[in-house]
């Protein structure tokens, strides 16, 4: 029986996705049929208008150990034993990014190769205290993918991204948030319950908002002043026609809790 009906499982709490890598045995290493399952899980989410917020973890011991290296020399050519691995992962990394829902990664045990990709991918990083991060690609000859090092210098300035992504050196759960790999450290067994929280606090914000905002922070570092501003002029002139911006403005007004709907 193929393990690809398990190897991704995807599950509501309330109005959040949970999906969970799910290969426990191989430290949910990344193979063919899991990446094209991941990208089938996230086309499913981007299917529903019920989904206000993606919570992304791993099964087991670890969230995901990498690619299945024994895999990539299993037979043929290894270009294509991992295109087929890079190729769906990738295209459901760009429909993630396009998404307005915002993203967690809750983090624990391995988070190395590919998964240290996915989890740069999230929006939003808890880790158990024991988390190990390794970029790992220098270490098998191979250069990153899954946006890692689209992602990384972003987040930690090219300098320090070089050293991370050329000496491939593992580093703890506590660097990771000197750095801003992670926003939140928690201890070992309550990762996920602070993960979900964190999910379930954006679930309940305003949707639309979050994804324009996150589209502008994301444009920042390649626009010009003047076509960021113009960039900014255009996301709130579409913010204002949503119900949520309605609501809140009524909100602070009343000098209320808002209630947002995502729409």
């Amino acid at each position: 029986m193929s393990d690809r009906p398990e190897s991704v499982l995807l599950e509501r709490i309330g109005n959040i996705a949970v999906l969970t890598l799910n290969r426990p045995a191989r430290l949910n290493a990344l193979d063919a049929p899991m990446a094209e399952l991941f990208l089938e899980r996230i086309e499913a989410i981007a299917a529903r208008d019920d989904i206000r917020a993606i919570l992304l973890k791993g099964a087991g011991k670890g969230f995901c150990a990498g690619g299945d290296v024994a895999r990539f020399l299993a037979g043929g050519d290894p270009a294509d034993s991992i295109a087929a691995i890079m190729e769906p992962l990738h295209a459901a990394l760009v429909l993630l990014d396009d998404l307005p829902q915002p993203s967690v990664a809750c983090l624990h045990g391995a988070v190395a190769g590919g998964g240290f990709s996915l989890a740069l991918a999230c929006d939003f990083a808890v880790a158990a205290e024991t988390a190990r991060f390794s970029m790992a690609y220098a270490r098998i000859g191979a250069t990153p993918d899954l946006a890692g090092s689209f992602h990384l210098s972003r987040l930690v300035g090219l300098r320090k991204a070089k050293e991370i992504a050329l000496l491939g050196e593992p580093f703890d759960a506590a660097q990771a948030l000197r750095l801003g790999l992670v926003n939140r450290v928690a201890p070992d067994g309550q990762a996920e319950q602070e993960a979900l929280a964190l999910a379930q606090r954006l679930g309940e914000g305003p949707t639309q908002a979050y994804g324009r905002t996150r589209r502008l922070l994301a444009s920042a570092a390649v626009n010009d002043l003047a076509g960021h501003l113009e960039a900014e002029r255009q996301a709130f002139r579409e913010t204002t026609g949503t119900a949520d911006f309605r609501e809140g403005v009524a909100a602070f007004l009343e000098k209320r809790p808002a209630h947002f709907a995502g729409r």
